[in-house]
């Protein structure tokens, strides 16, 4: 609900150790928590949660619970749907064959390994093709569809094509079908199906979906109308586990359906019956039960390593596989392509932002472009540059006179649609993509052009302004309140993401038992009350910053501390701890 930033700063923290005006709880959000604890029995931090979403207490457990079955949408809701499921289906029972176009991050890779897995369960193999990042660029290309169909019948796209008119009229002899959730265009490609919710003759309703989502959906019709001929379909409920993984590693807002996908995904996955995420989960070292933070830190990485330095169809072969052997050699190779990843990104990150310290960072785009960048971490960096800005972000790789980039917008700034924009003016030699992420080709000479140009189409939607700078609390706690039994409350109000953040507490005006730095720059903290009881804390990076200083040489003094409820797995123990986000003196 809208916070009223004129109010008293909660616990009078008008400026943090990190820059932040602490925000908690308005009084109409105490009024209703309250009349939801009364009318359901919930703790109160799980009722503030529920109250801050705008959830009715008759609501409540519905939401704490998210049943597939009342949430999934009807398939036939979207355009296209019938002709795809039909041309599928037929192609299935006529033994065509079958190609997959995938993109190469996590979303292209889940998308292409559930239409894989689906059809081999059927008993028919399909081919793989995943575009080089460098060589080929994002999306469907002429010459590679019309070489596929030369040997195919139908050609299924997924998480791509919507605005491919040219490479798709290329696919000639070959039927082709479009599954993607990317800004559609005033006209759609000549094709069997564009299925798609956000096509722009869409309602915009499933418009949160990710491409894996509307792959399924297609999966649930198909299943359906196999069940009317007598046929069982694969179980598709085993599948969810890819669903969950791209929706989250897309930052697909988890509202409405998605929050069921990753609810449901997450308990799929931890039965490790899928020997890609089982590998890739040990070489990541991930020893305890998945959860959505684990999908979008841990393993939606490694599986986007392929895509972004290395060869781009590993992430969805490995998803793909059914052989615990082949899961284990690419998940290795995976890991290792990550960490080489992480190098590079490094390198261009702080490249970018010098950059933009240069430029200045109070407009309503920041952006950066450096000859040679790997247009793999360019997407990463410009995330990087969004963080530390608060504003909409670019950063461009060039190499022989054509830029590569990738954008990152913030909360209520259309990004795709400014990029999709550019590219109709011809400022692009392409553009595209979604509300918080695009992609974009671009001349060298029309750089400065095309970022001035998106600049005042992103001033128009108000970027100028950036992100609050703000650290929105759910209430206040007492260390002893964070027990294991309020985590695993805590937790059914999750899973925690893109438009569900995980609620954040505030611990007052405690002691700072402990404090030293650990690992790559980490602090470790214990804090206590006046009764002495402790809470373990960890700052992930923060012992370079002011927080870290401030709290290092704290010599006795008091603190706020604010951050997210969480349980330490520890050899063989689990307890509560505090994920410090941000402290301010008492």
């Amino acid at each position: 609900m809208p916070r009223d930033h004129s109010a008293t700063a909660f616990l009078g923290v008008e400026t943090s150790l990190t820059g932040r005006r602490w925000i908690g709880p308005t009084a109409e959000n105490d009024r209703l928590s309250e009349a939801m604890i009364q009318r359901t029995g919930l703790p109160d931090p799980v009722a503030r949660i529920l109250a801050a979403r705008g959830i009715a207490p008759e609501d409540a457990e519905a939401h704490l619970a998210p049943a597939l079955r009342d949430l999934l949408p009807d398939p036939l809701s979207l355009r296209d749907m019938d002709a795809a499921a039909a041309r599928l289906l037929s192609a299935l029972e006529r033994r065509e064959r079958i190609a997959v176009f995938g993109d190469y991050d996590v979303d292209g890779a889940a998308s292409s390994a559930l239409l894989l897995t689906w059809l081999r369960q059927m008993g028919h193999r399909a081919t793989l093709y995943i575009p080089d990042r460098i060589d080929e660029g994002y999306g469907p290309n002429e010459a590679a569809m019309a070489t596929l169909a030369r040997d195919h019948d139908l050609i299924v796209c997924v998480d791509c094509g919507t605005l491919s008119h040219g490479p798709i009229a290329a696919a000639r002899g070959a039927d082709v079908i479009v599954l993607d959730h990317h800004l559609g265009g005033e006209t759609l490609p000549e094709c069997v199906a564009v299925v798609n919710p956000n096509r722009q003759d869409e309602s915009g309703d499933l418009g949160h979906l990710c491409a894996a989502a509307v792959v399924f959906l297609l999966l649930v019709e198909t299943n359906r109308r196999l069940r009317e001929r007598g046929r069982q379909g694969p179980d598709l409920l085993a599948m969810l586990d890819m669903v969950a993984l791209a929706t989250v590693a897309d930052v697909a807002p988890l509202v409405g359906v998605n929050r069921a996908f990753v609810r449901q995904g997450l308990q799929v996955m931890a039965r490790r019956d899928r020997p890609g995420l089982t590998a890739l989960a040990d070489v990541g070292r991930m020893d305890r039960a998945p959860r959505a933070y684990h999908l979008g830190f841990l393993l939606g990485p490694r599986v986007n390593a392929g895509g972004r330095i290395g060869q781009a169809d590993l992430g969805a072969r490995l998803l793909a596989t059914d052989d615990p052997h082949e899961a284990a050699a690419l998940a290795a190779k995976l890991d290792a392509l990550n960490t080489e990843r992480r190098a590079i990104e490094e390198q261009v990150r702080a490249a970018a932002l010098a950059q933009i310290e240069t430029r200045g960072t109070d407009g309503p785009l920041v952006w950066a472009a450096g000859e040679g960048w790997h247009p793999g971490v360019v997407g990463i960096v410009a995330a990087r540059l969004k963080e530390a800005t608060g504003r909409p972000a670019v950063a461009i790789g060039l190499n022989d006179g054509i830029g590569k980039g990738s954008g990152r917008s913030i909360a209520g700034i259309d990004l795709g649609a400014a990029i999709h924009r550019l590219a109709a003016e011809g400022l692009l030699l392409k553009g595209g993509g979604h509300r918080m992420a695009a992609g974009l080709t671009v001349e060298a000479d029309r750089i400065e052009a095309a970022m001035d140009r998106l600049a005042a189409l992103l001033d128009r939607q108000g970027a100028a302004q950036g992100e609050t700078r703000a650290l929105t609390l759910g209430g206040l706690l007492h260390p002893r309140a964070a027990t294991p039994e309020l985590i695993a409350h805590l937790e059914r109000a999750g899973p925690f993401g893109m438009g569900a953040p995980a609620p954040r507490f505030a611990f007052a005006d405690c002691r700072i038992v402990d404090c030293r730095t650990v690992g790559d720059g980490h602090l470790k903290i214990a804090l206590a009350g006046d009764d002495n009881l402790r809470l373990d804390g960890i700052a992930f990076g923060a012992a370079s910053g002011p927080m870290g200083a401030a709290l290092m040489g704290h010599a006795g003094a008091r603190f706020h501390l604010a951050g997210r409820l969480d349980l330490n797995h520890w050899q063989g123990r689990s307890r509560p701890q505090l994920q410090l986000e941000d402290a301010a003196p008492a």
